[in-house]
C-alpha cells in the first residue's frame, strides 16, 4: 500500500503555511503530521580562493533566539527561490546580502532542511569570487529588517569552528564540508 495525505488543515496561511495532515501509513494506519510549507530556497558559500577566505553574514534568527537565546546566527548567505532558477535566485541573493556579482556556481546539491517538518528544499552552492566581484554594499534586501552584518572570514577558521562544533547552521556547515572535501588546499593554515 502506498502511504498518501487524506486531508490538510491550515492553521496560518502568510508568509508560510502552517497545516496538520492527515495521513494513511504504508501499513493502513491513521496519523496527523505537521507541515510547514514556504518554499524552496538557495544558500552560497561565497570564498576568496586566492585569499583563503569566506563571506558570511550574521543575524537575528528568531527560532534560534527562542530556543537557545542566541542573538546571532553565522551563516551562509541564503533565501528563498522567488521567480526564476535557483541559479538566478542564489546569485541575487548573494548581491543582496553580501554585495557580491557573482559568475560561477559550483552546486553541491538540493535537500530537504528538515524533511520531518517543512517542504522546503535548499539548493547548495559555492562560489569563488575576489574583491573585483564587489558591486554593492549588501546588508539585506531594503523593507525585510534583515539587519545583516556581512562577514568575511578565513577559511581555516571556518574549519575549526566545525571541528568545534560551533556552525550551528547546517546549511552552513554543510557548505563548509564540502568546500573543504573539495578544495582541502585553502584550508592550510
Amino acid at each position: 500500500m502506498k502511504a498518501e495525505i487524506l486531508s490538510i488543515r491550515y492553521l496560518h496561511e502568510g508568509w508560510n503555511r502552517f497545516g496538520l495532515a492527515q495521513v494513511r501509513l504504508h501499513d493502513g494506519s491513521l496519523v496527523e503530521r505537521a507541515i510547514e510549507d514556504h518554499g524552496h530556497s538557495v544558500g552560497i558559500l561565497p570564498y576568496d580562493p586566492a585569499r583563503r577566505v569566506a563571506m558570511l553574514v550574521r543575524e537575528l534568527r528568531v527560532p534560534a533566539l527562542f530556543a537557545a537565546g542566541e542573538q546571532m546566527q553565522l551563516e551562509a548567505p541564503a533565501g528563498l527561490i522567488d521567480d526564476g532558477s535557483p541559479e538566478e535566485n542564489a546569485r541575487r541573493e548573494v548581491l543582496e546580502e553580501v554585495g557580491l556579482s557573482l559568475n560561477g556556481l559550483d552546486f553541491v546539491g538540493a535537500t530537504y532542511s528538515c524533511a520531518s517538518l517543512t517542504t522546503e528544499k535548499i539548493h547548495l552552492y559555492l562560489a569563488a569570487y575576489s574583491p573585483a566581484d564587489r558591486a554593492e554594499d549588501g546588508g539585506g534586501a531594503e523593507g525585510e529588517h534583515e539587519n545583516i552584518r556581512i562577514v568575511e572570514m578565513p577559511l581555516a577558521d571556518l574549519a575549526a569552528m566545525a571541528d568545534r562544533a560551533e556552525l550551528t547552521d547546517l546549511k552552513t556547515l554543510t557548505l563548509v564540508l564540502a568546500l573543504r572535501l573539495r578544495r582541502p588546499e585553502l584550508f592550510a593554515e
